[in-house]
């Protein structure tokens, strides 16, 4: 059993001994009630026991000594008060009621009887005589349902010391349970950018605890991973943007310090390849920016043979290019960006072929697959998950084409993955193979 459920079954059994600590306690009342209802009975038939004997055979005095009862009155048949106790004498009737013809006996509760003060039950007896019935009327105190002030404080004190019992059990099993949560809690607070790599404790003592701590310990992890690369990023792409700032400051202040011997149209012709290359990396990080905040897609049906036939024409290429596109491949796509994607894939076969690039299409059962395949060195089974990496650019690469960013790939990866697809590198006789899935629709 662990100790997680053990607190909960403590608390359970807090509550429910909590709501049988007050049924218990109405039920108690009640019954102190009966039994004090009773109590007032038994007195009441006792003084019916002793009076109505004087009346039938007398002698009747006229002042009645009585303790059992508040008070006793006896009335003739006439209305008149014959004998009474002590408290009533000389006065009249404390009631005028009676019972009817098929009963003895009358109750009525009267605030006051004539002649009292305070509430009172009164009970009303016929007894027979040869000139007619006399009445013998009784005050008794008026019973509540819950019996005696006696019996409230009774239940309410055992009550209350069972519920202060199992409160203070209650709470010190939760005190024990909520102590890993503010170890967790004082440690996240103590956690900053610069110490990702504390992790919260982990108590065995709770499952769910344990489970949360190793739910916030994985989520850390993944928090310095994503800093890590973000601070990667952003070294990466600082120094891309300024090795050309720096190279074309350098031209341009050695055409200012010897202008004479310049030649301004082939410095005018670096420096605006210098800013292309500049306008190339900050869009690519706009194009990243956006896809990792992830911008909706604006999805439309397509068919992909289509679709990549089309962006093939538009291009003019430096290598051969052979097209097999499959028909009817259906595919709910953002257009513009899958066309991105294509135009990256190209541009990269042609920075790595020989002679030829392959572009293929086809469908593969529920995905549709674009393949571009280049006839250069490819690329080793070690690096085919690195070349996606932001800014990364192997030696082959750097040394085919100096200017490229090295986002282009980073770009199509997170294209297809915003699409539910998946971009690789897969095995080929030769050169690099680049395979795009993406999910078929029947629309």
């Amino acid at each position: 059993m662990t100790r997680a459920f053990r607190v909960r079954r403590t608390v359970a059994t807090a509550l429910v001994t909590t709501l049988v600590c007050v049924g218990v306690s109405v039920l108690f009342l009640l019954f102190a009630g009966y039994k004090e209802m009773d109590s007032v009975q038994a007195r009441a038939t006792m003084t019916w026991g002793h009076v109505v004997p004087l009346i039938r055979e007398g002698p009747l005095p006229k002042t009645l000594e009585d303790n059992s009862v508040n008070a006793v009155q006896v009335v003739d048949a006439h209305g008149h008060v014959v004998a009474a106790t002590p408290q009533l004498a000389g006065k009249g009737p404390m009631a005028n009621f009676h019972a009817d013809r098929a009963s003895v006996r009358a109750v009525r509760t009267l605030c006051p009887p004539a002649g009292l003060s305070g509430c009172a039950t009164v009970l009303s007896y016929k007894v027979y005589q040869p000139g007619g019935f006399w009445l013998l009327y009784m005050a008794l105190p008026v019973v509540a349902w819950y019996g005696s002030v006696t019996s409230i404080i009774t239940a309410v004190g055992v009550s209350l010391l069972v519920i202060s019992v199992l409160t203070a059990w209650t709470f010190r099993d939760l005190t024990k349970a909520l102590a890993p949560v503010n170890a967790i809690r004082s440690r996240m607070a103590e956690i900053t950018a610069t110490g990702l790599d504390r992790r919260v404790p982990v108590s065995n003592k709770y499952e769910e605890i344990q489970l949360l701590a190793e739910t916030v310990n994985a989520t850390l992890d993944r928090l310095e991973v994503a800093y890590s690369q973000l601070r990667r990023f952003t070294q990466d792409a600082s120094h891309d943007l300024r090795s050309p700032i720096t190279a074309m400051r350098a031209q341009l202040e050695e055409a200012l310090m010897h202008p004479e011997s310049t030649d301004w149209p082939t410095m005018s012709t670096e420096v605006l390849a210098g800013v292309e290359r500049l306008q190339a990396i900050v869009t690519d990080l706009l194009t990243l920016a956006r896809l990792d905040a992830r911008a909706p897609l604006d999805r439309v049906p397509a068919d992909l043979g289509d679709l990549v036939g089309g962006e093939l024409k538009r291009r003019a290429y430096r290598k051969e290019v052979v097209a097999d596109l499959a028909k009817n491949v259906r595919v709910q796509c953002d257009r513009l960006r899958i066309t991105r994607v294509l135009g990256n894939l190209l541009d990269n076969a042609e920075r790595h072929a020989t002679s030829r690039i392959t572009v293929r299409v086809r469908a593969d059962g529920t995905c549709a697959t674009l393949e571009v395949i280049d006839d250069g060195a490819g690329v080793a089974p070690e690096h085919r998950e690195i070349v996606f990496d932001r800014f990364t650019r192997l030696d082959a690469s750097r040394a085919r084409d100096a200017g490229g960013t090295g986002l282009g790939l980073a770009i199509a990866r997170e294209i297809a993955e915003a699409h539910g697809g998946s971009l690789t590198i897969q095995d080929s006789e030769r050169g690099a193979r680049f395979v795009l899935r993406l999910p078929t629709t029947t629309s």
